[in-house]
């Protein structure tokens, strides 16, 4: 019985391989899918079904009988039927689907997905029904626009590019007696950054100064505080004024600002499995930015130059996740 179950599983998966190997040379990749009657499948809906052996019935009743009203009737609703075929058809045929951008996310995170449906003549499109296989959905009128923006979301997986699958795009309009479908692979990859961990400290920069911190330098020009006057301070740096107050005698500091990036190494996390490194890094990284100081990055085969700003950190984070990531083809 086991060996039996397990046959037929090999067999299912057999077929689907060979099905999805039939459709990737239907409908290739790419950026932008213009639907036509080789990439548009059409076939009868539940209610379709029930309603064609509702049609078989009536015809045997009329041949039974011989009824010219059960004739008429028959075919009246099987002429219907074809109308609502070309109907459920042309509602798809002509629609370009274009990929626009996909966000970047961390791991577990939902990643937005940008697409553009336009239509290719001034036909009116209803209820066009669009998801991937584990996204979110939406629904799509082109009635008085000649184009919609789509956005659709979904939770990515480990770092890499993610490819959400295959879109399908469906529709039953007018009657709901046939669904109306294609699969589209569209050449659209959301980049998912490391998973961050934190740690307590960054080992190797634990006594270092970070970057903008103020460090005492007599002859600077930059305001600091006050300290109490040592023997030998100039008397240009005295705080007159609190004196005349009746305060203590004190004298006046200057600072000048640190200048010192801070770079993440791959090697301050010596002896840690890969990912785990690349997780504190992306950490640290994102700390840095948040506290708006400069830093750079070392990796294996990847220099950044210490810089701030959401573009370097959006540069920092892709080196990170394209880390020993085969390179991605269409």
């Amino acid at each position: 019985m086991l060996s039996q179950e397990l046959g037929g599983q090999g067999i299912r998966q057999r077929l689907r391989a060979r099905f999805r190997a039939w459709v990737n040379r239907r409908i290739p990749p790419a950026r932008a899918v213009t639907l036509n009657q080789r990439r548009i499948f059409i076939f009868p809906s539940r209610a379709g079904f029930f309603f064609g052996l509702s049609l078989l019935l009536m015809l045997a009743t009329a041949i039974n009988y011989q009824n010219n009203m059960s004739y008429a009737l028959t075919f009246l609703l099987f002429t219907l039927f074809i109308i609502a075929t070309l109907h459920t058809y042309a509602n798809l045929s002509g629609l370009t689907i274009r990929a626009l951008r996909a966000q970047s996310a961390f791991p577990g995170q939902q990643a937005e997905f940008d697409l553009q449906v336009e239509r290719g003549k001034r036909r009116a499109h209803f209820a066009l029904h669009l998801m991937w296989p584990e996204s979110s959905e939406d629904l799509v009128n082109l009635v008085t626009a000649d184009s919609v923006r789509v956005q659709l979301h979904t939770a990515v997986g480990k770092r890499g590019w993610f490819s959400p699958g295959r879109l399908l795009l469906e529709s039953t309009y007018p009657l709901g007696l046939l669904r109306c479908w294609t699969w589209i692979d569209l050449d659209l990859y959301a980049l998912v950054y490391p998973q961050p961990l934190a740690c307590a400290e960054l080992p190797g920069l634990a006594s270092d100064r970070p970057d903008g911190a103020a460090v005492a330098v007599s002859g600077s020009d930059d305001f600091y505080g006050f300290r109490d006057y040592r023997r030998g301070d100039s008397l240009r740096q005295l705080h007159w004024k609190g004196l005349a107050k009746g305060q203590a005698l004190q004298s006046k500091q200057y600072a000048a600002y640190a200048d010192r990036s801070v770079w993440l190494d791959w090697d301050m996390f010596s002896g840690l499995p890969t990912e785990m490194r690349l997780s504190y890094l992306c950490y640290w990284a994102l700390e840095f930015d948040r506290r708006n100081e400069e830093y750079g990055l070392r990796i294996p085969g990847e220099l950044i130059q210490p810089g701030i700003g959401e573009k370097h950190r959006s540069e920092i984070l892709k080196a990170l996740a394209l880390y020993q990531v085969p390179e991605r083809h269409a």
